[in-house]
């Protein structure tokens, strides 16, 4: 049986991912339902429709999580609801790899323009026909949703899927600190956009769009400066992450789990200075990997013996 989670209900799992269904879904699904009852002479194609919204969003969701995983990713959860979906995926920080996560998703979009353009050029074909006006509309409008679901994720605007395609190019030239800089601060030009035109249409859709797109822009801007914060800070070269070869930055940048009381992890060999609770893993500020303290230690080079 389905199960609530923090607001959600637990659709399915597929390849490791948790797919769940926020409850407000059905809210919304009633009323978009019930504003196309005359675009159909029965209302059960107006549900096929939105159910095709469903699967085309769900699509997308899966092509992020599972590139994200094909780079050496974590990718195990998507939420459904009523502005889309969310992939939680935590690619590794590279450019290369964060670039395919993101891509990954509109990609899916390209791929189904194909299939459902032969099927609605195939709208004037007899197993079509005979169904009647209802299947000749029915194919167009998934065809169209689906274009526009494409046509808005590439929109350059963090956190939608084009701002963080542009970001993960920027990351290239920029570093991964600067890159998320700037795309946050797009962002806000595209959010002041999306305000105006909420404001023009009088539309609450767009509206908590904007209000969405504007708090993970603010989140993302913070995150980009303590990026930055972190990188001017002083490296202990006596340690290496065992997965990225980086040396931690030598500052109280860990918090305890236990007491809150924020601590250098090195500089008391992963023991709280407060509570003495001891961490058996440090998690990397860099790549995010966790590993015993011990496993930190950077080899020491030794030269020839004589």
């Amino acid at each position: 049986m389905p199960t609530a989670r923090n607001g959600s209900i637990h659709l399915f799992r597929f390849s490791g991912i948790d797919v769940f269904l926020h409850w407000s879904w059905f809210l919304v699904a009633v009323y978009e339902i019930q504003d196309r009852g005359h675009s159909y002479s029965s209302i059960t194609w107006n549900i096929l429709e939105y159910l095709g919204l469903f699967l085309i969003v769900l699509l997308h969701e899966f092509g992020h999580s599972l590139a994200c995983r094909q780079v050496g990713g974590r990718a195990n959860q998507i939420i459904l609801w009523p502005l889309g979906g969310v992939a939680y995926v935590d690619p590794p920080p590279r450019p290369g790899a964060t670039l395919w996560s993101i891509a990954a998703g509109p990609l899916v979009n390209v791929a189904l323009l194909p299939i459902l353009g032969y099927l609605v050029g195939a709208g004037h074909y007899p197993f079509w026909t005979e169904y009647g006006p209802n299947t000749q509309q029915f194919v167009p409008s998934v065809f169209w949703i689906n274009v526009f679901l494409l046509a808005f994720n590439i929109l350059p605007i963090f956190p939608l899927d084009g701002g963080q395609i542009l970001r993960s190019l920027l990351w290239f030239p920029l570093g991964r600190a600067r890159s998320l800089q700037v795309a946050t601060i797009l962002g806000f030009i595209g959010v002041t956009g999306f305000i105006g035109l909420a404001l023009w249409m009088r539309s609450i859709w767009y509206g908590a769009l904007a209000a969405f797109m504007l708090l993970n822009c603010w989140g993302g801007l913070k995150h980009a400066q303590e990026l930055l914060r972190i990188a001017k800070l002083p490296r202990r070269q006596e340690f290496a992450c065992p997965s990225c070869r980086t040396s931690p930055p030598a500052a109280a940048l860990w918090r305890c789990g236990n007491c809150g009381q924020p601590f250098d992890t090195f500089a008391t060999g992963a023991v709280c200075p407060r509570c003495s609770a001891r961490f058996a893993t440090t998690r990397c500020l860099d790549c995010g990997e966790q590993h015993a303290i011990n496993e930190w230690i950077a080899p020491t080079l030794v030269g020839p013996s004589l």
